[in-house]
Order: C-alpha cells, then structure tokens, then sequence
C-alpha cells in the first residue's frame, strides 16, 4: 500500500505541473448549459467550421484539458467543449454514472446546439465516453480520436487499477484540481460527494464490447504515450478491430490510425501540443 501510495503522490506532483501549464489562452463565443435528463451540462463553443466535440478526463475541466488545443482547433473549427457530470461548471446529479448515461448527455448537448453530426476527440475518461458515443450513436460519429484511453477495464495496466482502488478523496485535497473546482462548480460543497462517485465509478470494471468495437464505422485514431498506463497489447487488439494492423502494402492502408508517442505517460502525454495537434489534423483533415 505504500509503494502504491508513493505513486499516486508523484502522479498529483505531476499533474500539478501540468495543470500550471495548461492556462486556457481564448474565450469561448458562446457558452451555458444544456438540459439533460433533468440536470444540465455546461458547454463551450469556439470558433467556426466543421464542429469536433472534445470530451475531458477524470476530475478536469475544459481548461485544463484543453487549454493548449482549443486555440488551434478553433482557427478552423467550430470547436464545442464540455464538462461532464459533476465536473467543472456542471452540477454533480443525482444519477448514477455509466457510459451509455455519459455518451446520452452529449447526444442531447449536441442536440441543443442544432449538431447533427461532429468528430469527436477524447482523453482518458472522455475517451471511453467518446467510443459509447459511436457504439450508441454512429450516425453522429464522423470520425473520432482516442486519446490515452480504453473500451475496457482491463485495457489499463494493472499498476492504474491498483493505484485507483487506493486512491481517497483526501489525496487530491490540496491540489490545482480542487482549486479549479472551488473557483467554478456551481457549488463548490459538493467536492467530496463529487469525489466519491467518481472515485467509486473509476474502479468499476467495465467493457463496451469487443463485437462492438469491430462494428464501429468511423475511423478512429489512437493516441498513446508509450508509457501511459494503457496495455499495448490490448491497445493493438483495438486497433486491429478497428481495421488496422494490416500489411498496407498489399492491402491498403486503412481508415484507422494508431500513434505510439515515445517518453510519455498519462498526463506527459497531454502537453505535446504540437505533436498531437500535428496527428489530429493529420487525420480529421
């Protein structure tokens, strides 16, 4: 347990400086809330031109997710950012959380807003959001990237679901996460009701389905750091039910992606602005 907690220590050290870095540079043109199943997600929308939808992880908010990306994508995109339940400007509900829940409340955002169709782009948490969405609802899906995340429990090495059983709410009291929390929920009283769901939600094992998977239409980008917490292997297996892995030379290259970013672990991974904005528009454009 101690080794475990040592970890997860250097894990907030990080994402303190991480959190530091990512300061958003641009102000949305619109924001508010939507109504979904009676509560309300907050939204964001920069920009103008084809909608991309991004989707944040566990316990973030569109800034420090997204800070560094926005202004980009925003240069050619209507960009639409959202905080999911409980998280950010959003006010924790009293439902119980699941992904098909999760991908449904970004359906009805995208409804509000008058969208039909967008890509869709999701880190960690947000990623497995992001493959309920096109699993549930294809006909939204144009094409989606898949930042440091999986469809199922397993997907995440061992040491990530160890260090999420041990992790207490009392291990991110004193950290830029509850700082950003205190500054924007809608009531700042809910942080540790908001920590012990989703600290509960984060250890349930979960899988979207491997046929499912296969009978995603859209093409998909991964995106991993070659030490972020996610299993290669099963990384691979995903990536060949998406249509890849194949011998290009003789059968094409196909419609899916897969990066593999060297150096970089879960959070790393999110501050190679460039690089990831170089795959991003690589593949969307």
């Amino acid at each position: 347990m101690k080794n475990v907690s040592n970890k997860s220590t250097k894990v907030l050290a990080f994402l303190l400086i991480t959190l530091q870095t990512l300061a958003q540079q641009s102000k949305p043109v619109k924001s508010g809330y939507a109504p979904v199943n009676g509560s309300k997600i907050y939204y964001e929308v920069y920009g103008e031109g084809k909608p991309i939808v991004l989707l944040h992880g566990s316990f973030m908010t569109i800034g420090m997710n997204w800070g560094e990306i926005i202004p980009e994508l925003s240069k050619k995109r209507k960009v639409i950012a959202l905080e999911v339940d409980g998280h950010g400007h959003t006010p924790l509900s009293n439902r119980a959380l699941s992904y098909d829940s999760l991908a449904g409340d970004v359906v009805n955002v995208l409804k509000y807003l008058g969208i039909d169709s967008t890509d869709v782009v999701g880190y960690s948490f947000g990623g497995t959001i992001a493959y309920a969405l096109a699993i549930r609802f294809p006909k939204i899906v144009n094409r989606m990237v898949i930042i440091s995340s999986t469809y199922r429990y397993d997907g995440w090495q061992k040491e990530v679901r160890d260090a999420l059983h041990s992790m207490k709410p009392e291990f991110l009291t004193n950290t830029p996460l509850k700082a950003e929390y205190d500054k924007v929920a809608p009531d700042p009283g809910e942080w540790n009701a908001f920590l012990k769901k989703m600290l509960a939600f984060d250890t349930q094992s979960f899988n979207l389905g491997d046929e499912k998977i296969k009978n995603i239409k859209s093409p998909v980008l991964l995106i991993a750091g070659d030490n972020d917490g996610v299993d290669k292997q099963i990384l691979f297996e995903t990536y060949k039910q998406l249509g890849g892995g194949v011998f290009a030379d003789m059968a094409g290259v196909p419609k899916s992606q897969l990066a593999i970013i060297p150096a970089q672990g879960h959070v790393s991974l999110m501050m190679q602005t460039q690089t990831i904005l170089q795959y991003l528009n690589g593949f969307l454009n």
